[in-house]
């Protein structure tokens, strides 16, 4: 196990390092002073996020361009370091994000928060709520009549507010909170879920003040979107469903022998300069920040361009019960909450097995101080099955190689639910983004022995409802170079004719995307959508180089037209956005998602712009996800789900890059004949490759 932190070390930090503790005091020491100027000191700066500001692209790219080509740091262009800080006024609403340069100690920009905006979540305020809903005379009391055993402990989970019809730019901005009981025994593992509470405090974010307390339905089908349908004592016919090992009711397996992954040799990678990360022919540099979590910079293949910066933008999860209050739930994991401030501590043997590096990261507490995330990012090789294989028929010799991948990983907890990001960098010039999907359902009570047209009843009183996952991928691509095409290719059967006389044709159509837009997939046409260099032929085939996306075709976002969810997630409308690049335009779902009742400044504002997206600097959006309609075998805690995006070259290679990989051998791989009943089937000195 090896541990880095993203940042500079010493010397003045790389472009793409994070901020270091020293920057991040310094940021926070630019703001405070900008603020006694203006202030006088009659506001309390309360900080949100110090992250880099990361530069142009206009300055970035030819300092990466200078470092690939191996001149030396002295030599390169100056790329001026600066901070992002996200800062409010201690009991005020609003707030400010302002970027200050370190080089000169000055602030560059500085934008006030407009009506409806409000910034996510932060790791003290979650604390801070938890305990005033908790200590709430009112809260308590209405915990009290639903008449729990004394000792049992309630827990609060706090979700962002959310919207709906009734909601309007000045609203200001509110916590609605969860309330689950522990199992009679009272573990701290316990799986609070299995008790849900049918009560819901809403409280004030700025004051704390509690606003009401919505009473939550739990009727079935019969009951319509009632209220109150349940006994005096309405959690009693549930029961503990647990998933720690140290709870389970049923004895682990006994019967699973250790599988042990080995490198003798020390993993095949290298890590330079704190996050430079080099692999069979790939280079690449590893960031992170609280909002996108892990993001990639400046990916390389064999010294080509390929992708400038890759990076989940956004995600939504709505969920389907139309009952008030539960129709305003709908997370935007990384604006609300973010997923760098999310971010799992990964433990070693768990989360990612083999030999591994971990990377540590820098967030910022309330007073300004940074604080570390340890182990939020791993790195490590896996075993991915055959990579090719051929066995002349004539010989009955085969040549056959073992793909290996480099797996970059990250896990976020956002409540219940956990999703674990993994970039796969494949030995044949493919990257892969990984999501997996588990932890544990978003729960509900519902009264025994009903059921739900919303939802499935996965233990006694508990609903689970359905609703979707849907995420946003940011390819930004530089293939060969930054003039880059968005192209969308169909293949359609011809019919019967001259040229076709047989009637077994088919042709590909090529659409070259002129204006930025949106796109969809057409499974029944084979649709795949190419990121190419018009400029740049393939010596082979004579078709411009370039990448594949290749997203599952997953169902969009199922709600109405005029709803709020779907206005406040338009992203999730379309399958593929393509957009003419611009610094700022990160955020699919819009820069500030929390209690939004559109998507503002989002990738269907981006898109709206009609630039020309030919030949030029683009990005490229990827709508996937799936819709969940919950299984009983999803409970206690649901089996990873994995969906997986590719980028995969077309034609931007003259052969099949993996070629040079060396066959897998026996000598190497050492695997081991093992017998069925005492007989061993097969001949250790009969390999297929030696």
């Amino acid at each position: 196990m090896f541990r880095n932190i993203m940042t500079g070390q010493g010397q003045r930090p790389h472009p793409l390092h994070g901020l270091t503790e020293e920057e991040m005091l310094k940021a926070a020491d630019i703001v405070r002073a900008l603020v006694r100027e203006k202030f006088e000191d009659k506001e309390e700066v309360r900080f949100k996020h110090t992250t880099l500001s990361e530069p142009p692209k206009s300055l970035l790219l030819p300092y990466l361009d200078a470092e690939s080509d191996g001149v030396p740091v002295t030599s390169r262009p100056f790329v001026p370091r600066c901070a992002q800080v996200l800062y409010t006024f201690l009991g005020k609403s609003g707030f400010t994000e302002s970027v200050v340069s370190l080089d000169t100690g000055t602030e560059i920009k500085s934008i006030l928060s407009r009506p409806g905006d409000h910034a996510g979540f932060d790791r003290d305020e979650v604390i801070a709520f938890n305990y005033a809903i908790l200590s709430h005379p009112d809260v308590l009391d209405a915990i009290k009549k639903l008449g729990l055993d004394p000792n049992v402990t309630v827990q609060c989970d706090t979700w962002p507010f959310g919207a709906d019809k009734d909601c309007s730019l000045e609203a200001p901005r509110l916590v609605q909170a969860m309330l689950y009981a522990r199992a009679p025994h009272n573990h701290l593992e316990s799986n609070m879920y299995s008790y849900p509470l049918p009560i819901s405090p809403v409280i004030d974010s700025v004051d704390l003040k509690l606003i009401r307390i919505d009473p939550l339905p739990t009727g079935g089908k019969e009951d319509g979107a009632a209220i109150r349908t349940a006994p005096e004592a309405p959690l009693a016919h549930c029961s503990e469903n647990e998933y720690h090992p140290d709870l389970l009711s049923v004895k682990l397996r006994d019967d699973l022998k250790p599988l042990v992954i080995q490198q003798p040799e020390g993993p095949s990678y290298s890590v330079q300069d704190g996050n430079s990360i080099s692999w069979q022919k790939w280079q690449f540099r590893i960031g992170f920040n609280w909002r996108e979590g892990m993001t990639i910079h400046d990916v390389r293949y064999d010294g080509r361009k390929t992708f400038y910066r890759l990076s989940m933008s956004e995600m939504t999860v709505p969920y389907g019960d139309p009952r008030y209050p539960y129709h305003r739930r709908q997370a935007f994991d990384l604006g609300d909450a973010g997923a760098g401030l999310t971010a799992n501590n990964l433990k070693l043997g768990c989360d990612c097995l083999g030999h591994i590096t971990y990377f540590d990261a820098l967030l910022t507490a309330s007073d300004g101080k940074p604080y570390q995330a340890p182990n939020v990012i791993c790195l490590h090789e896996q075993d991915s099955g055959i990579g090719w294989k051929h066995t002349n028929a004539r010989t009955d010799v085969a040549a056959v190689t073992r793909a290996r991948t480099l797996v970059v990983q990250s896990i976020i907890t956002v409540g219940n639910y956990e999703y674990a990001f993994s970039w796969h960098f494949w030995q044949n010039g493919t990257i892969e983004f990984e999501t997996r999907a588990t932890g544990i359902l978003a729960t509900s009570l519902i009264d025994e022995g009903k059921t739900s047209h919303w939802g499935n009843v996965v233990s006694p009183g508990i609903l689970a409802a359905n609703h979707q996952h849907l995420f946003s991928l940011r390819i930004d691509p530089m293939i060969d170079g930054l003039e880059n095409t968005l192209v969308q290719e169909d293949s359609i059967g011809l019919p019967i004719s001259e040229e076709n006389p047989y009637g077994n044709a088919w042709k590909v159509h090529k659409t070259f995307t002129e204006k930025s837009s949106a796109l969809d997939a057409d499974p029944q046409k084979n649709r795949v959508f190419k990121i190419v260099n018009e400029k740049k032929l393939n010596p082979i085939s004579k078709n411009p180089v370039g990448f594949k996306v290749i997203a599952p075709p997953a169902q969009l976002l199922m709600a109405d037209q005029a709803s709020l969810v779907r206005k406040r997630a338009r992203f999730a409308e379309h399958h593929i956005w393509v957009t003419r690049y611009k610094d700022d335009d990160l955020w699919a779902g819009g820069k500030w998602t929390n209690q939004s009742i559109i998507e503002k400044d989002g990738v269907a504002d981006y898109a709206a712009r009609k630039d020309n997206v030919r030949g030029e600097d683009l990005v490229v959006w990827a709508t996937y996800g799936l819709t969940h309609n919950p299984r009983v075998e999803d409970y206690p805690v649901m089996p990873a789900e994995a969906i997986t995006v590719a980028l995969k070259p077309a034609d931007f290679f003259d052969r099949n890059p993996a070629l040079d990989v060396p066959p897998s051998t026996q000598a190497v791989n050492k695997s081991v004949l093992v017998p069925v009943n005492g007989v061993i089937n097969g001949d250790e000195r009969e390999m297929c490759c030696r």
